[in-house]
């Protein structure tokens, strides 16, 4: 991962999704094509054009005469072996036509993180977020210094270690096998085993090393100043030689609070958070988030904590199928969520990372409505409510779709079984992200 990287000047990229990357000389000239290095961008078709999982978040194609790379629904960060660091950021932001619309989808985005387990100690109003444009990588190097700062400042945790030496003074338990085969001539010393109180312990350990690699690449000067000192206080402490076994030795103790975020942040480091496990020997870094899945958690979570009894909602239930085939189940229909009212009155709601643009209506656009997706709803409604009810799709909201569709959807004449289409808002300054109304969720 990361600490494969060697210290190299970084050229730093900023792309929304579905943005294009070019090597070739005429990239500069196209306003929506972003320029790369040969190096990396050989690197990246490699990787899109292998059979493993890291060619989803990049597509090869031709456009505008040369040959493009096309970033998917990915957003995050990926380092070259070059050194080339591409930041990928959501595309909804772009979709807005704000004037810093970089600033506002990384917030969008670290917002939104903190919905995964992975990332709930982000924290995203810290001042150094508000006053600079800094890469997103940057920011997590610099949370994850300042929660090892925090650590050393309440004190770094010793622990016994079980230590052997051949030592001139007798202390501990005397190893009389060892003896025997080291001191059988020199009579004065002694092979003991005895117990050492060090700071040699897994969570000092892993944050070591995670400081080690940070320390290489990062490009901030008060990153890079501050790493050196926490590397200074952890001297003592030798680097991890195996991360899942020292992560699975973890014990945070009692007192031992204020080492959760450290090795929260020491884990995505040393172990990356990505469906990719990016190409090749170099151990290029990739921390990458498939949109769909972070939008789908981030509602789930906002709606879990606004419904109350005696309504209940679930995530990514799964007791239905699409069809049997003699007494097998076949193709398990999962709606991102399912709100249980206890009267009667279900709900089935999706989420679908997709623009649409409620003023365009007519002729084939339709919105920008999948039919694939309504054919899914159809299936949903059949199966979990059978045919009669109210089904829900949740998309971002936009300029482009910031109201509710005026009318509801119908799957039949009777009009038993309806569709609403709703947006979701994403701002990180947003009081009210979406209607609960709409949604059939009571206000408690």
């Amino acid at each position: 991962m990361i600490k494969g990287l060697k210290r190299r000047q970084t050229t730093s990229i900023t792309v929304f999704e579905y943005g294009l990357l070019s090597a070739n000389t005429k990239a500069v000239e196209k306003d929506n094509v972003e320029a790369i290095t040969e190096d990396a961008f050989a690197y990246l078709k490699k990787c899109c054009l292998c059979d493993e999982s890291e060619s989803r978040f990049l597509k090869l194609k031709i456009a505008h005469g040369m040959e493009i790379l096309q970033v998917q629904n990915y957003a995050g960060v990926v380092f070259c072996p070059d050194g080339t660091q591409i930041e990928i950021l959501p595309k909804i932001a772009k979709a807005n036509n704000q004037e810093n619309a970089a600033t506002e989808a990384q917030k969008s985005l670290l917002m939104m993180l903190k919905s995964l387990k992975q990332f709930r100690h982000i924290e995203t109003e810290v001042a150094s977020i508000k006053k600079q444009k800094m890469p997103l990588m940057e920011i997590f190097i610099a949370q994850f210094l300042n929660a090892v700062n925090v650590l050393v400042k309440k004190g770094v945790k010793s622990d016994y270690v079980s230590e052997q030496t051949n030592s001139a003074y007798l202390k501990g338990k005397l190893l009389h096998s060892q003896q025997l085969k080291h001191n059988f001539i020199n009579r004065h010393k002694f092979y003991v085993e005895y117990e050492a109180y060090l700071m040699d312990r897994a969570e000092n350990r892993l944050i070591h090393s995670a400081l080690k690699s940070v320390a290489s690449y990062t490009n901030m000067n008060k990153s890079k100043k501050l790493s050196q000192e926490l590397l200074f206080a952890f001297d003592e402490v030798p680097f991890s030689t195996n991360y899942k076994n020292d992560f699975s030795s973890v014990k945070l103790q009692r007192g031992m609070q204020h080492y959760d975020v450290p090795l929260s942040w020491a884990r995505l480091i040393l172990e990356g958070y990505s469906p990719q496990s990016m190409l090749g020997d170099n151990n290029a870094y990739s921390l990458l988030f498939p949109m769909e899945a972070v939008f789908e958690n981030f509602v789930a979570k906002y709606l879990k904590q606004r419904v109350t009894n005696p309504q209940k909602l679930s995530s990514q239930v799964k007791s239905k199928s699409l069809v049997t085939y003699g007494d097998r189940n076949y193709f398990r229909l999962k709606p991102d969520l399912y709100l249980k009212d206890f009267i009667g009155i279900d709900t089935v709601l999706d989420t679908k990372w997709k623009l649409i643009d409620q003023h365009k209506k007519a002729g084939k656009y339709k919105f920008g409505l999948s039919q694939n997706d309504f054919y899914q709803m159809l299936a949903y409604g059949y199966k979990y409510l059978k045919g009669e009810g109210s089904l829900v799709l949740i998309y971002p909201k936009t300029d482009s779709f910031d109201q509710p569709l005026m009318n509801d959807f119908y799957y039949d004449e009777e009009r038993k079984l309806k569709l609403k289409v709703v947006p979701f808002d994403l701002s990180h300054k947003s009081k009210e992200r979406v209607k609960l109304e709409l949604l059939g969720i009571s206000n408690g």
